[in-house]
């Protein structure tokens, strides 16, 4: 019985770590670039395609995920290389989509901030500057005194 009880323990463990159900992801920025595949996830989208191929019958994410990561295992860096070379390219573009959309997030905030700036100018509301207004000048009129 001690057992069973410590198997669910750590299974509860696991769960919580992981974030608890019911939670999501904060949403992306709208626009913002996808970061780029490695080598191992660009033979993946070939590969999937092949294991689909000559195993039509197969609805199995996991079976094609096996067979992916032993093929890959097994596959010498000659092999390998052409699968580096895409991901390479992809992060190269990756990088220069990502400068230019960090460059039109930072304009379009300047410009939001100085709209902000330009407006209230404060996250005080009105009634609290005028307390601390009204608080300054109670003393200034105690010094006087």
């Amino acid at each position: 019985m001690k057992g069973k009880a410590d198997a669910s323990k750590k299974g509860e463990g696991r769960l919580k770590a992981a974030g608890g159900a019911g939670k999501r992801k904060k949403a992306a920025a709208s626009g913002k670039p996808k970061r780029p595949p490695s080598a191992f996830f660009v033979f993946m989208s070939e590969f999937r395609q092949e294991y689909q191929a000559a195993h039509p019958d197969n609805k199995s994410v996991a079976a094609v995920s096996k067979a992916a990561g032993g093929k890959w295992r097994a596959m010498s860096e000659e092999e390998k290389a052409p699968y580096v070379d895409k991901a390479g390219q992809k992060k190269q573009d990756y990088e220069k989509t990502k400068a230019n959309f960090d460059k039109k997030e930072s304009t379009s905030s300047k410009k939001a901030k100085t709209q902000n700036d330009e407006g209230e100018g404060s996250d005080k509301s009105k009634s609290e500057v005028d307390d601390e207004q009204d608080g300054a000048s109670d003393e200034e009129n105690e010094e006087d005194e």
